[in-house]
């Protein structure tokens, strides 16, 4: 017997649709679309090191980092972005966040224009989003928005070289280019 999944229309039915199923998939625009689930060395190097900067300087008790297997709901869907910091709690069993603090994107050549464009849209809309990485993979370099005082957005904000560092203003550490980029890049 073939027996086939109703195709989800919300948020709620894609994340129960989703759950458990091989490969990498968003919802956006009531649409399921099916993402890159290979990434290169660098990227996967890339977001590692991203993880342990953050989670070292944030600790473990007031903040969660999280990686790409956690959703975002957004205004238009559920994104799955490369990194993710929310703050510590909630229910163990839901399937993505809508409160997430960071949220940092590694470019790819087929990611690019979604990372810069409707991606950052959503994420930008996130009410309690403080700051959006957007990680080169080809050169040391970070796209940040950071929200300002009055909760505006402020950026995109690029840094590049290794001797940079980015200063998250909303959570009072910074991240080293260095730390993140050293041996992967040469730029």
């Amino acid at each position: 017997m073939n027996i086939h999944a109703k195709i989800p229309r919300t948020s709620e039915e894609f994340l129960r649709w989703n759950e458990g199923r091989e490969g990498k998939r968003e919802f956006v625009h009531g649409k399921v679309v099916e993402m890159m689930i290979h990434v290169t060395r660098d990227h996967y190097y890339l977001a590692s090191r991203l993880w342990l900067q953050l989670s070292s300087q944030l600790g473990l008790r007031e903040y969660i980092v999280g990686s790409s297997d956690f959703g975002v709901r957004t205004a238009d869907g559920v994104r799955y972005p490369d990194i993710l910091v929310e703050k510590s709690g909630g229910a163990g069993k839901e399937l993505a966040t809508e409160r997430p603090l960071l949220i940092a994107e590694i470019l790819s050549p087929s990611t690019m224009a979604d990372d810069f464009g409707p991606k950052a849209q959503d994420y930008l809309s996130i009410s309690s989003l403080r700051h959006y990485l957007i990680l080169s993979q080809d050169e040391s370099r970070i796209w940040v928005w950071s929200r300002d005082a009055d909760h505006k957005w402020v950026g995109p904000e690029i840094f590049s070289g290794l001797e940079s560092s980015i200063l998250l203003n909303g959570f009072g550490i910074s991240v080293s280019l260095n730390e993140v980029y050293s041996g992967i890049v040469r730029s």
